[in-house]
């Protein structure tokens, strides 16, 4: 069934890739998405400038002519994932090393995609 007939509209909402804290993530307006521990406190609104894709109304803009501004609020500031255990041995030789950690994450919601 085409999506006229159920009342979807297609292409009304802009989505973005943007790059925080090293790691790219696909947004758009209303996302709520899990990203690498960021300064702020719950509630604080941060900006990420440095976007290298939107898509709006089927055109596509790329590079350096992204002039976007993706706006997010903080939701919680400090989750911790799963534990990540590093184990080195070396047989016959009594050396064993464990190390673990946890990495910390901050979770935000995309507000607006100007």
């Amino acid at each position: 069934m085409p999506p006229e007939k159920i009342g979807i509209k297609l292409g009304i909402f802009m989505l973005a890739i943007v790059k925080i804290a090293g790691q790219q993530f696909k947004v758009k307006a209303g996302d709520s998405l899990y990203v690498p521990h960021i300064e702020g406190k719950a509630g604080d609104t941060v900006e990420f400038s440095d976007v290298l894709m939107t898509h709006s109304d089927g055109s596509v803009v790329l590079g350096e002519s992204v002039k976007a501004v993706v706006k997010a609020e903080i939701i919680n500031e400090l989750i911790k994932g799963e534990k990540v255990i590093a184990f080195k041995m070396k047989r016959r030789k009594g050396f064993r090393k464990k190390h673990g950690h946890r990495t910390q994450y901050t979770q935000i919601k995309v507000t607006t995609i100007a």
